[in-house]
């Protein structure tokens, strides 16, 4: 049954990550395992139209890129020309929202995998024997999920992973958490055991060829029973600090990075973990603080870590959750102070929350509103998604104190995206205004002003007019109105010819040792979608009320 044409297909998001998941199905039907014809494509490549396919897979990563993963269902169907059950989906989002995706009727007879390939290839793929399905008479206990990842697709799609010279491998899988905002134990369940890494590494090696790093995808490392093991393990594959790989005649520092962090509720009971880590060559040593009430422990790990030498550290930060804004900028303080204490250099990615089984990233929280994400998007997006360590980067970008912080997040929006143009420049006056138009509101009008930020989008503003305002709140209003698109674009001209000393510099981070998705592609042009609403004629309207 060898010689099958097998479509793999891998929406047209961003993603740091190539799709192990597709890259173990296609080692299955590979040269190794059945044989068959891969494709890979990435996106909606009609080229594909031409060729009749016996199997087409689709693999989905977080559930708010549900249009894009719908996008590549949709196409897949019209490939098999509506043959559904030739089409496959499964990953993340399908796992994590499988009931959702069940639901959809013009998809009836995808199926769609929920979970880890665990099983035999025929039950982990719902085959039907009777049916005649292909390769429904696979029972094999040998699973999918164990096979070692195909990378040779990788060649054939134009699209460049920012991480991708690395041997992609599990230590363990699960976790013994259980925390409300996490969809791993929905995905993996409790915490358990992996083949060898050495085998999945060697594997990789001779199939392959050599890579540069080690990526382990472990949720929770530290956790293992076999965590010494697995240390053990990577310095015995020559990952420890410093070691080098020379290919091609070419010399390369290797890193090992357990990318999904580690736990600190751990790491502060015992140094002996991190004396652990230190042997093997990690950078950047991810520790997760997905909430203040996690300081100590927080704290005490970063103090172990820089005791034996780990000071390049980097963190997920989770906000919009059941955290306030000033919650957020502690955690970030925080950083910045062991930086000076320790002499660590620990960089922050500061991640807003989103339901596992949601749609899109419309989430607020309730300590959040939504004028309030959206400033700290804008922020993220000048300081390239990092929280810098150094202590005038900090200050400067997410204010000296909570209250500034705060500040910051209701400030207009082409204040903060034009910021030295108003506080250094020629709109210094224009903000002075502001500023003393905000002092003098009283803590009624501030919450006011935040409701109405938060309830009225740009485009949205005329409704205003019909709407019972506060006089101050109507007045300091007119520093709000969307700037037009030439006024902003003429404003970064002359910031770009006076040579103003920008205040976010990059923190010129390798892209490998970044986090998988900070949503800033997503809304990487939202100050400028912003401030292209030309708005006079709502100003104008707003400004008559404000003088009744």
């Amino acid at each position: 049954m060898a010689n099958k044409n097998i479509l793999f297909i891998e929406p047209g998001y961003k993603n740091k990550y190539p799709p192990l998941g597709l890259m173990k199905i296609a080692s299955y039907h590979g040269k190794y395992g059945k044989k068959d014809n891969l494709t890979f494509i990435k996106g909606e490549d009609r080229k594909v139209l031409s060729r009749a396919w016996d199997r087409i897979y689709v693999t989905s990563l977080f559930s708010f890129e549900w249009k894009n993963i719908s996008k590549s269902i949709d196409f897949a169907l019209e490939v098999a020309q509506g043959q559904a059950s030739k089409v496959f989906a499964g990953g993340i989002a399908v796992s994590l929202m499988h009931q959702a995706f069940l639901d959809e009727t013009k998809w009836r007879g995808v199926r769609f995998i929920k979970g880890l390939l665990k099983k035999s290839p025929s039950e982990s793929m719902q085959l039907d024997e009777f049916e005649g399905e292909l390769y429904a008479d696979d029972h094999s206990k040998f699973p999918i999920e164990d096979h070692i990842p195909d990378y040779e697709i990788l060649d054939q799609i134009d699209y460049t992973y920012p991480v991708a010279d690395a041997y992609f491998a599990y230590a363990s899988r699960g976790c013994t958490r259980k925390c409300s905002f996490c969809g791993v134990p929905k995905l993996e369940g409790g915490l358990y055991e992996t083949p060898s890494l050495s085998t999945i590494v060697d594997g990789i090696k001779e199939r392959h060829g050599e890579k540069k790093d080690l990526i382990l995808m472990d949720n929770n490392v530290v956790a293992s029973p076999k965590f010494h093991d697995i240390i053990k393990e990577i310095v015995d594959l020559g990952f420890t600090p410093g070691a080098k790989l020379k290919r091609d005649g070419k010399t390369y520092k290797r890193r090992v990075d357990f990318n999904q962090g580690v736990d600190a509720r751990i790491l502060c009971k015992d140094p002996g973990f991190l004396e652990e880590m230190a042997k093997i060559g990690i950078k950047p040593l991810r520790i997760a603080f997905d909430h203040v009430g996690l300081k100590k422990q927080y704290e005490q790990s970063v103090r172990y870590a820089a005791k034996v030498g780990l000071v390049d550290l980097s963190n997920y930060m989770l906000y919009n959750f059941h955290d306030t804004p000033a919650d957020l900028y502690e955690r970030m303080r925080i950083n910045i102070d062991l930086n000076e204490e320790l002499n660590t250099k620990i960089f922050s990615f500061p991640m807003r929350y989103q339901p596992t089984d949601r749609k899109d990233r419309g989430f607020v929280g309730a300590k959040w509103n939504r004028y309030q994400l959206r400033s700290m998007q804008i922020i993220l997006q000048a300081t390239h998604g990092v929280v810098s360590g150094a202590p005038k980067f900090f200050k400067h970008a997410f204010g000296g104190d909570a209250s500034e912080f705060e500040e910051l997040l209701l400030r207009p929006t082409h204040y903060t995206f034009h910021r030295e143009w108003y506080e250094k420049m020629e709109g210094k006056e224009q903000y002075l205004d502001y500023r003393n138009q905000l002092e003098d509101l009283a803590d009624g009008d501030i919450e006011e002003l935040k409701e109405v930020l938060s309830d009225y989008w740009p485009s949205k503003f005329e409704q205003l007019k019909t709407r019972k305002l506060s006089k101050r709140v109507k007045e300091i209003f007119m520093h709000y109105r969307p700037l037009p698109a030439e006024e902003s674009a003429e404003i970064s001209k002359m910031q770009k010819q006076q040579k103003a000393e920008l205040a976010f510099q990059n923190p010129n981070l390798n892209d490998e040792e970044r986090v998988e998705d900070a949503g800033l592609d997503q809304d990487a042009n939202l100050a400028d979608r912003i401030m292209t609403l030309n708005a006079n004629t709502i100003v104008d309207r707003i400004q008559t009320r404000a003088a009744g």
